[in-house]
């Protein structure tokens, strides 16, 4: 796979010991692999992925239609069970995480009960867990998900944009340590879609939460991940890794420059490589 000067690939990880100021690990799958059982034989969906990625950075999937990317956020949530394989998040068992709400997902349908308001949406993960609502947490969540004024509303009452946002603000209700999106925003318009990928870049900055998400957009990869991992056809493998190294806050004005277009060129190439 070629490499060009904006653009870096990783190999796949091995535990290794931490030195001094070393980056701390967040998520860690070591040889992981799924099989989807069958009458006749297992179906394999992943195969052997090791990766980690840092505490506090958003890793983004990409791969083709079937390959296995909603299996492997799914492995993460602890939502399935790896046929082999370890998974974890700084030394704690994924299930240690799901059972303490560590863990925010949310799903290209945002799912939200029609019948709550959007406040009572955001806190219905503390009503599901039986833990005291955190209010003046979740006024900051409404806060920077620019919902403060449609607290009292009702899912119908909201644009599409705006429902997503009330998921993505229940995911972190619970002030999880992961936040795993299964192309939250696919179903949204380009320019909505624009508006919330740069509000999701502030809100994962702002909360300091390691994410995971899915998207079939390449772009979209490289304007919002720390890290892309390109994944091949079904079953599951890591085929690169790419560091993207815009600053954050620099993603929005970077869209039309080279360096941001080599980056997209060099994924594309890694998805189309046979």
């Amino acid at each position: 796979m070629a490499i060009t000067s904006a653009t870096s690939a990783i190999e796949d990880d091995k535990p290794v010991m931490l030195m001094p100021g070393a980056p701390r690990p967040g998520i860690v799958l070591e040889s992981v692999s799924y099989a989807y059982a069958d009458r006749k034989s297992p179906v394999p969906a992943v195969d052997d992925v090791s990766l980690t990625l840092t505490r506090g950075e958003l890793g983004i999937l990409v791969g083709p239609s079937g390959c296995g990317k909603s299996t492997l956020l799914r492995l993460v949530a602890g939502l399935a069970e790896p046929s082999s394989g370890r998974l974890s998040f700084a030394g704690a068992s994924i299930h240690n995480l799901r059972s303490e709400r560590r863990i925010g997902f949310a799903f290209q349908d945002p799912g939200l009960l029609p019948w709550r308001t959007v406040r009572r949406n955001i806190e219905l993960p503390f009503d599901l867990s039986g833990l005291p609502k955190d209010r003046q947490w979740v006024d900051h969540l409404l806060d920077i998900t620019h919902l403060g004024d449609w607290a009292g509303h009702r899912p119908r009452q909201l644009s599409g944009g705006m429902r997503q946002r009330v998921a993505l603000a229940r995911a972190l209700a619970t002030r999880p340590d992961v936040l795993l999106l299964d192309e939250p925003f696919g179903a949204l318009d380009e320019i909505t879609r624009a508006e919330l990928n740069v509000e999701l870049l502030n809100i994962v900055s702002d909360t300091a939460t390691t994410g995971l998400l899915v998207t079939h957009s390449v772009e979209e990869a490289v304007l919002l991940g720390d890290e892309v991992i390109v994944l091949g056809p079904r079953p599951c493998q890591v085929r690169g890794r790419y560091r993207i190294d815009i600053p954050r806050d620099q993603r929005r004005d970077s869209r039309d420059t080279a360096r941001f277009s080599e980056y997209c060129r060099e994924i594309r190439a890694s998805l189309e490589a046979r």
